[in-house]
């Protein structure tokens, strides 16, 4: 179905702009001295973003039917204007872009559509790479992620807090990014909404979130990596690092389970990460992943609502977290929620929040 493409107009992008403005204050936000952070752009229900620097723009997804496009026409770093580049999609929260392809992971399908331009967008109907997705509202949210392989990678959670899997529930997909039937590159997923590639060596990492309602500091979220296909990560028969769930009494997989290379404190929902690969920040970063927590929602003292650095040694290997930035949450009370992490050209950090509906933009002066 072709889309329109639909810019906001000025006064309601401004009027937009300040209300996202007084929800979302980012001097309350603490960082590593030398950073600064500022409102990028207002996204409403922003979510998952792709950067396409060629094109001056990060798209940005959402649990609704849209995908937005933050433009910076003169690259001078400030975004410009917000347009809908896609709309009437069945849960747009999975993006990725390359080579001029916009890649839409929906609760049910995963379609390309010709991205050489913003205003190409829409002009034709997509092509429908695979559309046997499962299509259940339970952790509908794919993530996408194009590999150093050229295959596309999509999330498909399990829909449940702990049940029995089937299909291609609870898996990590790869497809060729041109069509066709995706393999099982992982199984064993609760419910994965971010996932990047380690540069230095191509391999994927992975968030994983671990079951609810099995107490308040039981079942960590995850961190996981995955060097190669056909590894299994525990869910159901752990639901969270080495805690078990009533499923391991029946055996296990018939595969060794691959524990989590890190573990968060329960209930953060850890969703987006990205390895730093810029040059901005201080050279300790590069390398490094940055994960977006979006917040618990069942603790009686909340926890997440941050962004976690990940160190990573010279040999590659993960050796743990620390607050990054934080400040979401004040006084048991959170006014944001980050989703995503993303890198501008220029080395320069984007954060997504669904809650306040915008983007901001961390920066570092030497």
């Amino acid at each position: 179905m072709k889309q329109p493409l639909r810019l906001l107009g000025f006064v309601a992008l401004a009027l937009g702009f300040a209300a996202a403005c007084a929800l979302a204050d980012p001097a309350r936000v603490k960082l590593p001295p030398g950073f600064h952070i500022e409102v990028y752009a207002e996204v409403p229900g922003a979510r998952s973003m792709a950067v396409a620097e060629p094109l001056g723009a990060v798209f940005v997804g959402t649990r609704g039917g849209r995908v937005f496009a933050v433009l910076d026409r003169d690259g001078d770093r400030t975004a410009d204007a917000v347009v809908t580049v896609l709309s009437g999609q069945h849960v747009a929260n999975g993006i990725a872009w390359r080579d001029g392809v916009l890649y839409v992971a929906e609760q049910h399908r995963v379609t390309r559509h010709a991205a050489p331009s913003i205003e190409a967008i829409g002009k034709g109907p997509p092509r429908v790479l695979f559309d046997r997705l499962p299509d259940k509202g339970w952790h509908g949210w794919r993530y996408a992620a194009i590999g150093p392989d050229g295959m596309l990678y999509v999330s498909v959670g399990a829909p449940c807090n702990v049940c029995s899997v089937q299909g291609l529930e609870g898996t990590i997909l790869r497809l060729d990014a041109a069509g066709g039937r995706p393999e099982v590159f992982a199984r064993g997923v609760r419910n994965s909404v971010g996932m990047d590639f380690q540069p230095a060596t191509g391999e994927l990492y992975f968030t994983d979130n671990g079951a609810d309602n099995m107490g308040e500091d039981v079942r960590p979220d995850e961190l996981n990596h995955a060097p190669r296909p056909g590894l299994h990560f525990g869910f159901p028969y752990y639901g969270g690092g080495d805690a078990a769930t009533a499923f391991l009494k029946g055996g296990g997989p018939s595969v060794p389970v691959r524990m989590p290379v890190v573990r968060f404190p329960a209930h953060v929902a850890a969703l987006g990460i990205h390895f730093y690969r810029g040059s901005m920040l201080p050279d300790e970063y590069r390398g490094d992943a940055l994960v977006a927590h979006h917040g618990s929602w069942n603790r009686t003292i909340p926890d997440g609502y941050r962004i976690a650095r990940v160190r990573f040694d010279a040999e590659g290997r993960a050796t743990g977290w620390e607050p990054f930035a934080e400040g979401w949450l004040q006084d048991g009370a959170a006014w944001g929620r980050p989703v995503d992490v993303a890198e501008l050209g220029d080395g320069s950090i984007l954060v997504s929040d669904d809650r306040a509906g915008v983007l901001y933009r961390i920066t570092y002066e030497r």
